[in-house]
This record gives C-alpha cells, sequence and structure tokens, in this order.
C-alpha cells in the first residue's frame, strides 16, 4: 500500500475517533472522499410558511436528497448564501 492509500478506519465512537487523531499521521491517509461539513449552532427561533408549486419543491427535494441533506436545512442554505452576497 503506498503511502496515501491507507483506507480510514471505521470510527466507532467519539472515543475511538479522538484517539486515532490524536496518534495518527493523516498525511498517510487518502482524505479524498472526505466532504466539508457545515454545523449549525445558531438556534432557531422564527418559522417560515411558505405555498409553492408542486414541481417547485420536488425539483428543491431532489437537489437536497442529491445533497444529502433534509430539503428545510437545503432552503435554508440557499437563503443564507442568498443575503450573504448581498452584505
Amino acid at each position: 500500500m503506498s503511502s496515501k492509500n491507507r483506507s480510514m478506519p471505521s470510527l466507532h465512537s467519539d472515543k475511538a475517533a479522538e484517539d486515532f487523531i490524536a496518534t495518527a499521521d493523516l498525511a498517510r491517509y487518502d482524505l479524498s472522499g472526505f466532504k466539508p461539513m457545515r454545523f449549525e449552532i445558531e438556534p432557531k427561533a422564527a418559522a417560515l410558511n411558505m405555498r409553492l408549486p408542486a414541481a417547485l419543491l420536488d425539483a428543491v427535494k431532489a437537489k437536497a436528497k442529491a445533497k444529502g441533506i433534509p430539503y428545510t436545512r437545503y432552503v435554508r442554505m440557499l437563503l443564507e448564501t442568498d443575503v450573504a452576497q448581498m452584505r
């Protein structure tokens, strides 16, 4: 196995992940399959109720599913991105 082709081990607990990170040389592992992850920390205190054409909602749900996230989070990400561009 070459030095960059090691696959990541399965880590079944936070403790196992912490121990692995503390001792492993991550430069020896292939991390190309990893995707950035966004953590939602800010509490949600307001709600939005929208009526959309069924075709649009189906398209939004399909895009969200392709990204592997709930469609409500996908809509929130679109709104956040658009608002951030305006600033």
